[in-house]
């Protein structure tokens, strides 16, 4: 099945047409997920997504593929094992997405984590995680301490240790498996909105009505089953659904600052404690440093949130407290991104306290809905949702489904056959105009899918890198507008911002010719884009 912008009205057609056993709502990484595994399992799967795919919390977290080590302090040892697990299977499946990081950890006079603390507790979450001999925790005096990390603040410094976690791309794993669902015949859509449940004669679930926000038609699509992964919109649908009972959503807010690395030049990833108990990471990408993050309880728009003054004050301040020769300021922020953590409400508890542990419900009418849990752990939520709808099924027809087999799929770009500087050198063997660090670039987005961009590049763009990357995301990866490819597919919103001016017109017009955009879709993407252009440092205007 194909994943291009320029089929949309074919696909709409399909949803209308076709019913399904099972309509995901909800297209960031945890719908995405449920897609994949219930394609695999032989179901007719849809996705539609109101916005674009990753928009939401799936485009604004950490970007770790990480076993969660804080999370031995508050003693949850199965999310720990669970997603360690996860962390392993996923960089076999995505080796070009998910790539090992050394993080070090310091340990601080008034630390959360003495020596002793921190050594055991590395100890326990190397062998809860399952994590290779070679990539196992390494205890450091003080001296080694700062001579693995100089810019540390020597004076409240006491040792460290390091040991191994995992950088990602969380939009782009989103995009990954989102392109491996549609590849075993999932069909996915985005900039779909759901508008209302449809209803049989008993007031359970059989399909909803939805709207095509580009072209404005509303739109039925018939299911048998619907799962509601939407994040922090949770708890909208299960209000229309009249499903809200003592368990709901918490909603807290975790915002990231992106600087150049010449401001904080550290040698690898820092994970460190702030004065107020909580702890943060430093992480170094390419050219820049990306810090966080807060943790905050959030009421406001969820369509929209966004860094404010305070928060970023507040990661500089602590940035500057563990590398004080940084004297980083408000200035020095190229970039921010916030998102919103849809975590289950527990009375009494403070943001940093709740469980990241996920859930799933079920209404009266049969709506399923899945809250809580984390990027790492995305696999496993999607089997349990749809181990849920497989039971339904059989029981209402007597069919039976395989188990979960996501585990042995290699999502699409994970064919490496060698680390990805190694597979990006060889390519650039072959496309010998192409530098290498601009080939390296592209395969840590599109792994061993981006022999096509640099074949397109040369045969029918003169070369040129961007357009073609551009080509790519427009055919294999539903994007519809500069603003899809310049924030989700790429990244280059948070990472590239100060670079953005001088391509955007061309982007905007190949997005716009392409698709034969109407003068008034091409002036309504741009004002979206400037808006979220805006937002990212809108936090100096306050």
């Amino acid at each position: 099945m194909s994943f291009s912008a320029r089929n949309r009205a074919r696909y709409i057609q399909q949803l209308q047409t076709e019913k399904y056993d099972l309509l995901v709502i909800g297209g960031g990484i945890t719908g995405a997920g449920i897609a994949l595994d219930a394609a695999t399992r032989g179901l007719r799967v849809a996705l539609i997504e109101k916005s674009d795919f990753a928009s939401g919390t799936s485009s604004r977290s950490t970007k770790l593929i990480h076993g969660g080590l804080r999370y031995l302090k508050q003693l949850e040892f199965g999310i720990v094992r669970e997603v360690g697990q996860e962390r392993a299977i996923l960089y076999k499946n995505a080796p070009h997405i998910v790539i090992p990081e050394r993080m070090l950890l310091p340990i601080v006079e008034g630390g959360s984590l003495g020596k002793y603390s921190t050594s055991l507790g590395l100890y326990v979450y190397d062998r809860l995680a399952g994590v290779e001999s070679d990539e196992r925790r390494n205890m450091l005096s003080e001296k080694e301490t700062i001579q693995q990390e100089p810019l540390l603040n020597e004076k409240i410094l006491k040792g460290g240790g390091m040991y191994v976690e995992y950088r990602s791309d969380d939009a782009r794993l989103t995009i990954e498996v989102l392109k491996t669902a549609v590849e075993k015949g999932a069909m996915c859509i985005n900039y779909m909105a759901f508008d209302t449940f449809i209803l049989d004669d008993k007031n359970k679930i059989k399909g909803a009505i939805c709207n095509d926000v580009i072209s404005g038609n509303n739109i039925k699509i018939k299911a048998k089953k619907i799962i509601n992964a939407c994040g922090p919109w949770v708890d909208d649908l299960r209000k229309i659904d009249k499903s809200i009972n003592k368990k709901r959503l918490h909603l807290t807010k975790g915002i990231h600052i992106v600087i150049g690395k010449e401001k904080l030049p550290i040698k690898q990833a820092v994970y460190f404690d702030i004065k107020d108990g909580r702890m943060m990471f430093a992480i170094p990408r390419g050219k820049k440093v990306y810090l966080g993050t807060t943790d905050t309880n959030y009421s406001g728009d969820t369509n929209f949130p966004h860094a404010e003054k305070e928060d970023v004050q507040y990661l500089l301040d602590a940035a500057n407290f563990m590398f004080p020769a940084a004297q980083l300021n408000l200035d020095d922020v190229e970039s921010t991104w916030a998102g919103l953590r849809p975590l289950i409400h527990e009375d009494g508890k403070s943001p940093s306290d709740l469980s990241r542990k996920d859930e799933i419900f079920i209404s009266d009418s049969n709506l399923i809905s899945i809250a809580g849990g984390k990027l790492t752990g995305f696999r496993k939520m999607a089997e349990r949702s749809v181990n849920v709808v497989c039971k339904q099924l059989k029981i209402e027809e007597g069919r039976q489904f395989p188990k979960c087999n996501t585990e042995f799929i290699k999502l699409s770009g994970g064919h490496l056959d060698k680390y990805p500087y190694d597979y990006a050198r060889d390519l650039q063997d072959d496309f010998k105009q192409f530098y290498l660090d601009d080939v390296l670039n592209l395969v840590l987005k599109y792994g061993s899918n981006t022999q096509y961009i640099l074949a397109s590049a040369q045969t029918n763009f003169n070369n040129d890198l961007l357009l073609a990357e551009a080509e790519y995301c427009l055919e294999y990866e539903m994007t519809n507008n500069s603003s899809d490819f310049i924030i989700r597919r790429t990244g280059r919103l948070y990472f590239e911002r100060p670079d953005i001016d001088a391509n955007l017109d061309k982007l905007d017009h190949f997005f716009n010719t392409q698709l034969n955009y109407s003068a008034e879709i091409a002036v309504k993407n741009l004002k979206d884009f400037e808006k979220e252009y805006k937002a990212v440092i809108a936090f100096k205007q306050v």
